[in-house]
């Protein structure tokens, strides 16, 4: 076990449902972000970055958190004065995605001091911690400095097998640990790869009226990343 500010964190692998439909799947590379996620709502300064890199799970998590906190979600590029005129007030919490792909920095600082003044939380998330974000108002980099923010590390081997066999599992897949062995060893590092190739083997299975194999995989794994399309073996 270990603790965020005195919450203990569940290890291994433990399913959190996201927007219904998906599980969150808690490994090495995700503990810390899951534990600062289930500290809410006692976060410094009201506001938490959760940053990785692409395919990390952020988006997941922030989905996570915006289910159990009623947030807003909103692409940081999005963020403009019309918004700021229409700020809803007290309490607003926030979701502001990929705050470091370019965002109006003027309207990004008066929400982190909106948010503070209203009693809100902002959870923002980005490819690097804030404090590496490319921003050119001093008043708002030193902010973005101060801000708690954890880090996601990609998935690893044991994570992609574990939501590998869950997506199987969700879709009724009886799928040989061979099959799940030969993924994990050759796929995209990342949760959107990971469902594309589970529902597109789900397809192709039906379509031929056949298992998923090893043969199967190869052939999903090849068109996904040739553009080729499917033909027999």
């Amino acid at each position: 076990m270990s603790a965020v500010a005195g919450h203990q964190l569940v290890l291994g692998f433990e399913h959190r449902p996201t927007l219904g439909e998906e599980s969150f799947l808690i490994a090495d590379s995700n503990h810390d972000g899951v534990a600062w996620i289930d500290h809410w709502p006692d976060w410094p300064g009201r506001i938490l970055a959760v940053h990785g890199p692409s395919g990390s799970g952020k988006t997941h998590l922030s989905h996570v958190w915006q289910r159990r906190s009623g947030a807003r979600r909103l692409e940081a590029g999005e963020l403009d004065q019309a918004f700021l005129e229409a700020w809803p007030g007290k309490g607003t919490a926030l979701v502001l995605e990929n705050g470091d792909r370019g965002v109006n920095e003027t309207a990004l600082f008066h929400v982190i001091n909106l948010v503070r003044e209203d009693q809100g939380f902002l959870l923002l998330t980005g490819r690097e911690a804030p404090a590496r974000w490319p921003v050119g108002l001093p008043d708002l980099g030193s902010r973005l400095a101060a801000l708690t923010a954890v880090r996601l590390g990609p998935p690893d081997d044991a994570l992609i097998a574990a939501v590998l066999t869950k997506q199987f599992q969700d879709r009724q897949l009886r799928v040989p640990d061979d099959v799940v062995a030969y993924l994990v060893a050759r796929m995209e590092r990342s949760f959107a790869a990971i469902g594309q190739a589970v529902a597109a083997l789900d397809t192709l299975s039906l379509a031929e009226r056949r298992a998923i194999t090893v043969p199967l995989a190869r052939r999903v794994l090849e068109a996904s990343q040739n553009e080729f399309e499917w033909g027999d073996d």
